[in-house]
């Protein structure tokens, strides 16, 4: 997953998860440029929490990946540490691999839910080994049963490209933690009921890949339903860069009908169900310099978080007990070409004391969807210019009929993203300055969440004389949640995660003779009534030069 933009370079080349790496360790004093080895991958994101309490571990999958061929195996649930009631469960990832390859991407599904999406780092020549946690409770409904499993790791081996992909995929399951019993508790009045308040889903239905439609039964006792795509432009084509793309119009190598601006959108029987903006994740080969991305990678790329949109307003449609379409789309994706990847799972809470939950759809209010690209011709002395700005609002409103009354659910959300493409003749100087955001507020009850995402790109590729490339590049990852009940905040949250780097090599030569140079830094902050975490990474020339901890 290369960007091959340049023609001239053709050749070249939370808190729920993290690319796990351990506390602070001392800096090291760096080489004057790349060697045939560098640091292991590591990143700044905090490590998954786990209760202190019995764990038990199973491994899931262990495989070399030298072509296309899925890894297949059984599954069975550990039978102590609480089964089917664990207080956390966390999968690991373990992997290795030396010599030249690609950047890969993969998947791990069991009983045919996505559990964990992912892509690989680049090796060095003498080897690299890297681990990721992700924080899996959330299928711990899916883990219960024995399962299938299946992972892929798509991967070319041959003469040139040698990286055997080694990896082992385990989970931990740790048993709930005890609440100490209160001391003669006095008698209370018998409580009303209430609505499910538990985090995990009682139901996880997966769906496969969302862009062929496919239909979704859920039980007719539903009252909160939530679909969650891993949604990744990626395996190969102009869809791995979606957000370089231009009109056909514009002379430049990577084309898409109206251009860069991508919308992922799930639908319910042909209505408008959800919206979101796709998280513009660079690999770690991205922007022709994978010298950018050896230690530190950017921000998701080896764990790819899922989209999620809340469907309870349409729960009354999807309890009448028939099947139901379910399709996802890619707004700006030009008819009939591939690149998008979108499985599916839906996430189903129940409520127990019902046979039957009804309910019905009270409003749809969606706005014109706004994708304006104005290209600005440029000459063999001056520069072309992208100039983009596209946007969508949605609304939906709709109860559910529960044990507990009736209970209203409200989902706003509002998209809007901006950019400036800047290339010359040849595209030997290529620039982006660009941002999204996806701000979204699901309202039940007298219970609010607003989320405000914004991502952030601004980059600049220049090839000088000698052929040296140089890659200057941050990207943004910033999201701030709120909860209320009526007027009062119960719960805040904000996740920073900044990248930055800047790397120069020789193109067009073989790997001894590129002479590479390059620093990369990444702060990830997260704070809010849960704690803080701030801890800054940086490299140079594949040395770790400071790992700081300020909370």
């Amino acid at each position: 997953m290369r960007r091959r933009v340049m023609s001239m370079l053709a050749g070249v080349t939370l808190a729920a998860s993290t690319l796990f790496s351990a506390g602070p360790a001392a800096a090291d004093t760096p080489p004057p440029e790349f060697g045939t080895d560098w640091h292991d991958p590591v990143t700044a994101a905090p490590p998954v929490p786990k209760p202190h309490t019995k764990s038990c571990e199973v491994t899931v999958a262990e495989a070399q990946f030298k072509d296309f061929t899925p890894y297949k195996g059984d599954y069975a649930p550990p039978e102590k540490c609480g089964r089917g009631h664990w207080g956390k469960v966390v999968l690991r990832l373990d992997g290795k691999v030396k010599g030249r390859q690609y950047d890969r991407l993969g998947y791990l599904r069991m009983g045919g839910v996505e559990v964990f999406r992912t892509s690989t780092p680049e090796p060095s020549e003498d080897g690299i080994t890297w681990s990721v946690e992700k924080d899996v409770t959330r299928y711990s409904e899916t883990l219960s049963h024995d399962q299938q499993v299946e992972m892929l790791i798509g991967n070319v081996v041959n003469d040139t490209y040698t990286g055997i992909i080694d990896v082992r995929v385990t989970l931990t399951f740790y048993e709930p933690e005890q609440r100490a019993p209160a001391s003669k508790p006095k008698p209370k009045p018998k409580p009303k009921p209430k609505p499910q308040t538990h985090t995990t889903p009682d139901r996880v239905i997966p769906l496969g890949d969302g862009s062929t439609g496919t239909t979704l039964s859920t039980p007719r006792n539903s009252e909160r339903i939530v679909a969650e795509v891993y949604a990744t432009g990626s395996g190969g084509g102009c869809e791995e860069y979606w957000y370089l793309t231009v009109p056909d119009a514009a002379p430049y190598s990577c084309k898409a009908d109206k251009g860069p601006y991508r919308e992922v959108q799930v639908k319910v029987d042909g209505k408008l169900a959800g919206i979101a903006a796709p998280f513009p994740t660079v690999w770690t080969g991205g922007w022709s310099n994978p010298f950018l991305w050896y230690v530190i990678p950017g921000p998701r790329a080896f764990d790819i978080k899922p989209i999620e949109y809340d469907l309870t307003p349409f729960t009354g449609t999807l309890n009448d007990g028939r099947p139901h379409r379910v399709e996802v789309s890619v707004v700006g994706v030009p008819k009939a070409q591939t690149g998008w990847s979108t499985p599916v799972n839906v996430l189903v809470w129940q409520d127990e004391k019902s046979d039957r939950v009804t309910g019905r759809l009270t409003r749809h209010e969606e706005g014109d969807l706004a994708d304006k690209a104005t290209y600005t011709p440029g000459s063999p002395t001056t520069e072309h210019r992208l100039d983009t700005e596209g946007g969508h609002r949605l609304g939906v409103s709709g109860y559910v009929n529960t044990s507990h009354g009736r209970v209203t659910t409200t989902v706003d959300r509002a998209l809007t993203n901006t950019s400036v493409h800047r290339w010359t003749e040849g595209e030997a100087m290529d620039a982006l300055k660009a941002a999204w955001t996806d701000r979204e507020t699901v309202t039940t009850g007298g219970r609010s969440v607003r989320t405000d995402r914004t991502y952030t790109m601004d980059g600049t590729t220049t090839l000088g004389a000698g052929d040296r490339l140089r890659t200057e590049i941050s990207l943004g990852d910033r999201a701030e949640s709120v909860t209320k009940r009526g007027d009062r905040r119960t719960n805040w949250s904000v996740l920073d995660d900044r990248y930055d780097g800047d790397a120069t090599y020789t193109a067009n030569v073989p790997r001894d003779q590129r002479h590479a140079v390059g620093t990369s830094r990444e702060r990830y902050r997260l704070i809010g009534d849960a704690g803080c975490h701030d801890r800054t990474l940086a490299t140079a020339q594949g040395t770790l030069t400071e790992d700081r901890l300020r909370c």
